[in-house]
């Protein structure tokens, strides 16, 4: 199984921290978020991950020198940003024989069960399904309704007002359906451009373990202090 691990992000919102390491290796009690993420692909089955990198690309190199594990890796080196659509597009040739394929966003700490999700997305037989969860501010994310049946009947990428507060996670199983979707222009973004296309056609997965967009100073202090591990 392959997955994408979008790590290609400046990390401003964490600045000081990221002025010398890149966002996807902050340390979450010690441990470098891109480990934490490569040994959850492999605890649950996914044996190649694509990781797009951009900004400080050549410290996420010498991370990759010395992690051990049977995970293959392949990077691609962004110049130009292309959107978190955009990377999927580029390398569509990369799981154009696979039946399904994870896409993660890398700034995302999570203790989610992803067999679990896997087997929710099998029953369901759509495009893609995404990993919904809940938050205070609703107004920053994608914001999702999803009926009783688990399909997702709206998406509006940060909606100056709200309809509830169940938002996309930035972890999902997409299919070739789903890269049918994406447009063929630079940059393209997930939430903005792909994801409302396909409403009716997406399963929404309500994550109920841990989960922590470590985007923010703030943020990333919470997970220092309540990251179970």
């Amino acid at each position: 199984m392959k997955a994408f691990l979008l790590a290609a992000g400046h990390g401003t919102r964490l600045r000081p921290l990221t002025d010398t390491i890149p966002k996807c290796l902050v340390p979450i009690r010690g441990e470098p978020l891109l480990k934490i993420w490569l040994d959850l692909c492999f605890a649950s089955g996914i044996h190649d991950v694509l990781i797009n990198v951009h900004a400080q690309r050549e410290a996420i190199f010498e991370f990759l020198k010395t992690y051990r594990s049977p995970i293959r890796v392949t990077v691609s080196e962004e110049r130009v940003l292309l959107g978190s659509a955009g990377t999927i597009h580029a390398h569509r040739e990369w799981v154009k024989s696979e039946a399904l394929f994870w896409i993660f966003y890398a700034d995302v700490l999570t203790t989610v069960d992803l067999t679990r999700m896997l087997k929710y997305h099998q029953s369901h037989s759509l495009a893609a399904t995404i990993g919904v969860y809940r938050v205070p501010d609703p107004s920053r994310c994608g914001v999702v309704e999803v009926d009783d049946s688990g399909v997702v009947r709206s998406f509006v990428e940060k909606p100056q007002h709200p309809l509830g507060d169940l938002v996309f996670s930035g972890i999902m199983i997409a299919t070739s359906e789903f890269l049918a979707q994406i447009p063929d222009s630079t940059p393209v973004d997930i939430g903005s451009h792909v994801l409302p296309r396909l409403v009716n056609r997406l399963a929404g997965y309500e994550i109920h373990e841990y989960l922590l967009d470590i985007g923010t100073m703030a943020n990333y202090r919470a997970a220092q202090a309540n990251w179970p591990g």
